[in-house]
């Protein structure tokens, strides 16, 4: 099993290095990471440009954005299976032994397991609630860090790539498609890696809340549900919103 990193970067000099010490510790070190970066101004580039001792391959120029990133890598990636990891994410130094002996074991299209969310959230073990409520969250824990994809899902009728409509929640339409769609999902009894506090989907609460609710109106029956829950989490998240 061939797997892939990918990472999308702007201006990341602050994180990276402890996101390349991570992939330095890794266990299993049969793996390349591939880095699209949107243009850097700071020290971003001359990071990655030192790399000599991880199986790099990396291109920095304009993009639309994260997810226009991540489609750029995904092309340019040479494994069966990607993992998408933030410049501000980290991987437990087993994470890559541990998902590729998951998929050999499993053969599922999509492999998931534990992420570490920091302090406000904590550990979450396993996929939990309906799709109705949780969104992707029904599926995997979480996006980034704590789950592996089969590359050619994104060839599948009715999935396609990450959608550059939803610059923060694409990953929530590509996961609910996928497995509407078939995809077979294996969770895993071990932990992946800490997801970093300081990406857009945790900083923007309004976008993420109102691309979320567009992704579930593309994915689940039920629309007047999805539009009394959308509601009901703008007034539960509204000291947020007014900071």
């Amino acid at each position: 099993m061939k797997l892939s990193i990918i990472t999308s970067t702007f201006n990341a000099e602050k994180y990276l290095p402890r996101l390349i010490e991570s992939l330095r510790q890794q266990t299993d070190k049969e793996f390349e990471w591939v880095v699209i970066d949107g243009d850097s101004a700071d020290g971003t580039v001359e990071l990655l440009r030192d790399v000599t001792d991880l199986p790099l391959v990396w291109r920095s120029e304009p993009d639309f954005g994260i997810y226009d990133a991540l489609n750029k890598a995904i092309k340019l990636c040479t494994g069966e299976f990607y993992l998408v990891v933030g410049a501000d994410d980290r991987l437990d130094p087993a994470a890559v032994a541990n998902y590729k002996a998951l998929g050999i074991a499993t053969g599922a299209d999509i492999l998931t397991a534990a992420v570490d969310y920091g302090s406000d959230v904590g550990i979450v073990a396993k996929p939990r609630g309906s799709s109705w409520l949780k969104g992707q969250m029904a599926f995997v824990t979480g996006h980034s860090v704590g789950s592996v994809y089969r590359k050619n899902l994104h060839e599948k009728a009715g999935v396609g790539f990450y959608s550059k409509a939803y610059p923060i929640a694409a990953d929530q339409l590509f996961i609910k498609r996928a497995v509407q769609s078939g995809a077979r999902v294996a969770v895993g009894d071990f932990l992946t890696g800490h997801f970093g506090e300081d990406g857009v989907s945790t900083v923007n609460v309004a976008g993420t809340m109102t691309e979320f609710f567009r992704a579930q109106l593309q994915t689940e029956r039920c629309k007047g549900l999805q539009v009394l829950l959308f509601v009901l989490r703008l007034l539960k998240n509204f000291p947020k919103l007014v900071r």
